[in-house]
């Protein structure tokens, strides 16, 4: 018998959940509801089924290593290097730039409370690679 176990959350932890949700909302545009500042666990969702949710959970210990999980980002939309101008405005922080000059690689990035991930190639970049590459 074939056992499906779909993933509901990927959780989080956080010394304010409410602000990192905020961030990842920004980031995902996912949608942030019912949620207050002062709230212990904050879920933010895609609304589309099968989609996982983002949930930040208060701990009282901070982060002291790296992740050994990560989320990568796809823009669908504009560029790469532009998502990670807009999300360096919204807080995060560029850890280690992983561009290479032919426009592949990516920017590891870490959000307001040090949780690492990646901004890869937008759809639209990788998509005309491909065409470039095909041509």
């Amino acid at each position: 018998m074939t056992y499906l176990n779909p993933v509901r959350h990927i959780t989080f932890d956080a010394s304010d959940p409410y602000r990192l949700a905020v961030f990842w909302a920004e980031v995902t545009g996912y949608a942030l509801e019912d949620a207050d500042p002062a709230d212990s666990e904050v879920l933010i969702e895609s609304g589309q089924p099968g989609l996982p949710g983002l949930l930040f959970v208060r701990v009282p210990e901070g982060k002291t290593a790296k992740n050994r999980l990560h989320l990568d980002i796809q823009p669908p939309t504009g560029t790469r290097d532009e998502t990670v101008e807009r999300l360096a405005g919204l807080g995060a922080a560029v850890v280690s730039d992983q561009r290479r000059p032919d426009g592949t690689g990516w920017v590891y990035m870490s959000d307001p409370e040090g949780n690492e991930f990646c901004v890869e190639r937008s759809a639209p970049e990788r998509a005309l690679a491909e065409r470039a590459a095909g041509a």
